[in-house]
This record gives structure tokens, sequence and C-alpha cells, in this order.
């Protein structure tokens, strides 16, 4: 667990080691300018899913950061029946099959081109490999060129970048800039959509019944929440497996791999908080709580708990499994095409292993955890 706390300090090397010691203070800590702080997994489900106290569209929720940039239908910023329509029509997209075909798709040269270098041999970095396929990943649901999909990547994380914990809302200057970037998305995507071809995720939305402006927003949130976390994640999780044996024993036994990637979600957690807004007088585990205040999820401590370390032969406690992709009407709808991408990043490692990690750099001043490169070869 040494080079995940490496990782954590590289990018908060102040807040990580904050929000851990609040988690030994109590389940529930008041923190002046930056909320309630939860550090307790039941206590997260619960406000996770309390959508009548706990908004994700109030003072300090994701809506304050997200709707300058993205505008109102992102999912990442709506509540209610709109919210819930929205999902409804966008369910059939993201089916396990679906984004299974998609991840195929877009990734077959670049997997076997993995292959092909690590049975030979040498070296690959998965750092640069997650982004690539994160990247060819947006530009499939943007309607934009293969060829740009590092341009697809570099927009995400232009937006994504400018997030703080202890910042409520971007400034003026950063939302000029986050619309920029957004618009090197949004306008092939646009362009799809009114072409209306169901070859492409915009023009299947049309085909589904959304308005444009639902489609774009959809674009927006998929292209947000699934780039950085899973950039950060799939390099880790390769950490995680080929330093303890994980990875010889997953090529044994494939069959444990989804216990293998739901536990290395538990220890890295991706998503290192999530925010909501008081809606209504209540209490956070016996915590006052009054309408405009914010509370912060620590997922890192509500998820990891009193193990921090990485064990996959152990089952964790009901409220942890899968929190880091949310919990209730607000569950990642990506959550499929997430799993989708990691497996078929992991598969390559899994079938080249055993490997061994050749050279590593933690990733300074992030919102996600990350290393900056990874590179392993074949041992």
């Amino acid at each position: 667990m040494r080079p995940e706390t490496r990782v954590w300090l590289g990018a908060h090397p102040i807040t990580y080691p904050l929000i851990r010691g609040l988690a030994r203070l109590g389940p529930v800590v008041r923190v002046p300018r930056v909320g309630i702080v939860v550090s307790d997994a039941d206590i997260a489900r619960e406000v996770l899913l309390d959508t009548a106290r706990f908004t994700k569209t109030g003072p300090g929720s994701p809506a304050d950061l997200w709707t300058p940039v993205v505008g109102p239908t992102v999912l990442l910023n709506m509540e209610g029946d709109a919210h819930a329509q929205l999902r409804r029509k966008l369910a059939g997209l993201f089916t396990p099959r679906a984004v299974r075909e998609l991840c195929t798709r877009v990734a077959a040269e670049q997997v076997a081109g993995m292959r092909s270098v690590l049975d030979a041999g040498g070296t690959v970095d998965v750092v640069a490999e997650a982004q690539r396929l994160a990247g060819a990943v947006i530009a499939e649901l943007v309607g934009l060129d293969a060829g740009r999909s590092a341009d697809a990547f570099a927009a995400a994380t232009a937006i994504t970048g400018m997030v703080r914990l202890a910042r409520p809302r971007l400034t003026p200057r950063q939302v000029e800039r986050g619309r920029t970037a957004m618009a090197v998305l949004t306008g092939p995507a646009t362009t799809a959509y009114r072409a209306g071809d169901p070859g492409t995720v915009p023009g299947r939305m049309r085909e589904l019944g959304l308005t444009e402006e639902e489609a774009l927003g959809a674009v927006a949130a998929f292209a947000l929440t699934g780039t950085e976390t899973l950039v950060s994640f799939v390099p880790r999780l390769a950490s995680l497996v080929a330093e303890s044996g994980w990875l010889e024993r997953l090529a044994a036994d494939p069959a444990v791999m989804d216990t293998v990637i739901a536990e290395a979600l538990r220890v890295t957690v991706p998503s290192p908080v999530m925010l909501r807004s008081v809606a209504a007088p209540t209490t956070v585990g016996g915590t006052a709580v009054q309408p405009g205040e914010r509370v912060v999820i620590a997922t890192v401590s509500a998820a990891r708990g009193g193990r921090p370390d990485f064990d996959p032969s152990r089952t964790p406690k009901p409220a942890v499994g899968g929190l880091w992709f949310g919990a209730g009407v607000h569950f990642c709808l990506g959550m499929p095409l997430a799993l989708a991408e990691i497996r078929t990043l992991l598969d390559v490692l899994v079938t080249t292993a055993p490997l061994r990690i050749v050279r590593r750099r933690v990733a300074r001043g992030v919102l996600i955890p990350a290393y900056r490169e990874l590179v392993v070869r074949r041992a």
C-alpha cells in the first residue's frame, strides 16, 4: 500500500492527511469552509439515498460546479422527474453488452499492439494506454473522428482539472475556459445528433427520443465522469495486482476478475469525495444540518474504513459495496462502460502475466490521485 499512499500524497499532500485524520475524529465532522465531512459508509449511503433532504442541485452541490459550463441537463446536476426520465431514455445505450462491443471495437488495434509489445519483451506505459482508451471512447460517444481521440481526452481533463475540494464553484474565467474546452466535444456531438445517423451515439440518442440539449448533456456527463477516473484507476489497479501476486492468480482463474476490480476500487476510490447540498433541516449521523450547508462524503474513508490494505479474498460490508459509484437514483449510469474499459486493459495485463513495474511517477497537484507514468514489462 505504500505506492498508493504516495499517489494520494502527490495529489493532495495536505488534504489527504486531513481527510484521513477527520475519519479518526469521528464519522461526521463539521469543517469550516469545506462542509460536513462524512467518513462512515453507512451514513454516506443514507445521505446518497435521501434525495429529499440531500440534493445535487443546491448551494455547494455538483450543480454549482457543472451547470455554468455544461448546462442544466447533464445528470450530474439533476434531480426528480427530469433526472429519472433522462436516465430511462439513456439506459438502453449502456447495457453491459453494448459497452463491451463499443470497447472491443474502439480498442482492438490498441489491445493487439499492447500484447505484441509485451510479448516481444518491450515496455508499456499503462497510464498512456488508459489515456488512449479513454480518449477513443469519448471520441466514439461524441461522434468525433477516431484520429482526434487525444483532443477529446484533453478537452475533458481541461475541465475536470479546474475542480478543487475547497472551491464550491468555478470562477468566471474558469467557466469560460471550461465552455471553450467543452465545445471540442459538443461541436461534433451536435453535428452527429442533427445528422441522425444511428451508427453514432448522438444519433442513437435522437432515435431514442432525447432532445438535442439532453443528448449533449449526456455526452458531457460521460466525458467528464469517465475520463480522469479511468486514467487514475487502471494504472493503480495494475500496480496493486502486479505487486500483490493477484495478476498471476487472475491468469490462473479469470473468473475472479470482477472481485479483484471491486476490491481495487474500494482501495483506490477514484472518486475521492461526493458532494450534496442540504435541502431541508435534518441530521447527518446525529449532527444537525440546515438548508444550504454542504455535505462532503469522504469516499476514500468511507470505502476503506479500517481496512486500507488490498485483499480481494475478503468480503466488504454491504454498505461499502459499489459506494464509489454512488447509490440509489444517482448510482453511476456509466458504470457498465467504466467496467468494460477497465476489463479491456486488465485482460491484456492478465494474458501477458507475470509483469513487473520498471518505472513509475506520481502525478502531482491533480484532483483525482493518479500516476503520471507506470511502465511495465514481462517479468
